[in-house]
């Protein structure tokens, strides 16, 4: 058993581990990285974002060769299983892996595979695959181990047709018809993909409307657009149990009703990963969905050790983790490089995408602001008439009297990109942040960034 001395140990190779490594290791510091997978990215690149959006992708790709009367001359619609698809996820895996690990080997972070625990404060013990124990002793330690699935303990996931979001990438059929329990970010983005391939989705959720902290004009754009594309979507439905059955799955309701499908998602919540992490020893506790707390430094209660990413909670975005992760780093190097990360853009991957920023009008109208809006419908956008994508807005909220940008929401082709320019603006100090901006600024043409140009006409034009 060898024993190793570091600077800063980072346990998780995620985006919040990697944000933190890579910034301690610029920062001059001897870092070591430790995961419990043979190969760095964490569930980010091998479970979550990466695999979901390139699946995505491939979707979106075989929906437009099947609409598209271009593509209709050469042949008829074609049918692509789910394992077919799954395919072209796994090539962008193994680049990003690449990618990820010689970022590492180019800023001389060791990294160590294996499960990483406290023994005290500054000593991680890390188990290998192949039985060998390791003792890294650091000086600052980086918890960024990310989250898994909730899987409640009446349900039975070693079933054959009972899968989570991480399991799902194992699905080696193609169902009929799925239901996907539980209607969050994950669950939308799932029954889209799912949708986009034929398949029937009951989309169980526990509340009245989708996604109910987005703009309620774009949840409600959304609800219409899964009810068109073969997603039944049922509000206000709690599960009472899950059963297994040989073919399928049923799943019983509270309110009485029964569903059966050819498989079950099951997208309702997740856990922090810190079970393993022997956070006894050191007296850090977890709450009950197993995250760990930390200050606006990203301290946790243990003065040397930062958390980051998913495991600590909100927002649990991965472009979120890594700027927490290299603001933890920030915290401990002081190189001017900290934050707190609290302004943060939701990206939700469903076909077609959502993308938001800042309020949205419930909140502004709470506050009793006095906010316009202006708008631009993607179907007359010349960009958006050419990609064959007419679905979809962006919506621009400002001050009537400032003219100041208040909150951005947009729903459509190209929306997670198209957020960003209303971001840039709503970041600038004092008069610079003005809708004015949009109407003075030349555009390319066409592009789908114009939209700002239309909208912000659209809402000058209701001022008197």
């Amino acid at each position: 058993m060898a024993v190793y001395n570091y600077d800063v140990v980072v346990l998780g190779s995620g985006p919040a581990g990697e944000g933190a490594a890579m910034n301690a290791a610029k920062a001059g510091r001897k870092v070591a990285m430790v995961d419990s997978r043979r190969q760095v990215g964490g569930n980010c690149t091998h479970l979550g974002t990466i695999p979901s959006k390139a699946l995505r992708h491939s979707v979106r790709q075989i929906m437009q060769f099947n609409t598209n009367p271009m593509f209709r001359a050469i042949g008829e619609p074609r049918w692509f299983s789910f394992p077919d698809v799954l395919k072209s996820a796994e090539r962008v895996i193994s680049k990003q892996v690449a990618s990820r690990t010689g970022f590492y080997a180019r800023n001389r972070v060791d990294l160590f595979f294996g499960t990483g625990s406290f023994t005290d404060e500054q000593t991680i013990e890390v188990v290998c695959s192949n039985g060998v124990v390791e003792t890294l002793m650091a000086k600052q330690i980086i918890i960024a181990t990310g989250s898994r699935p909730y899987r409640p303990a009446d349900i039975d996931f070693t079933h054959s047709r009972i899968y989570d979001s991480d399991t799902i990438l194992s699905l080696g059929h193609t169902p009929r018809k799925l239901i996907v329990y539980g209607a969050g970010v994950i669950g939308c983005e799932y029954a889209s993909i799912f949708s986009g391939l034929g398949v029937l989705i009951e989309l169980v959720d526990n509340r009245e409307q989708l996604l109910s902290f987005l703009d309620s004009e774009i949840s409600q754009a959304l609800s219409y657009h899964f009810s068109n594309n073969n997603i039944t979507v049922r509000h206000n439905e709690e599960y009472e149990r899950v059963e297994g059955v040989e073919n399928g799955v049923i799943l019983h309701l509270k309110s009485g009703k029964k569903i059966k499908a050819d498989a079950l998602l099951w997208c309702n919540g997740r856990t922090g990963n810190t079970d393993l992490l022997g956070l006894e020893n050191i007296g850090i506790k977890v709450n009950g969905r197993g995250q760990i707390s930390v200050d606006e430094n990203y301290r946790t209660s243990v003065p040397n050790i930062y958390g980051a990413g998913d495991v600590i909670g909100w927002p649990s975005l991965a472009s979120a983790a890594h700027d927490q992760g290299r603001s933890a780093a920030g915290s401990i190097v002081d190189n001017g490089s900290w934050r707190f990360v609290n302004d943060v853009p939701t990206g939700i991957y469903t076909i077609p995408e959502i993308s938001s920023i800042g309020k949205n009008e419930q909140e502004l109208t709470l506050a009793k602001v006095p906010y316009e809006v202006g708008k631009a419908f993607f179907k007359s956008m010349a960009r958006a008439q050419i990609a064959g994508e007419p679905q979809g807005m962006l919506k621009i909220l400002f001050h009537r009297e400032t003219l100041q940008v208040l909150g951005v929401h947009c729903f459509g082709y190209q929306a997670s990109e198209i957020v960003h320019i209303g971001q840039a603006i709503m970041n600038q100090p004092g008069d610079l942040n003005t809708l004015k901006y949009f109407v003075n600024t030349t555009f390319n043409y066409p592009t789908m960034a114009e939209a700002y140009r239309v909208a912000a006409y659209d809402g000058l034009n209701r001022l008197f």
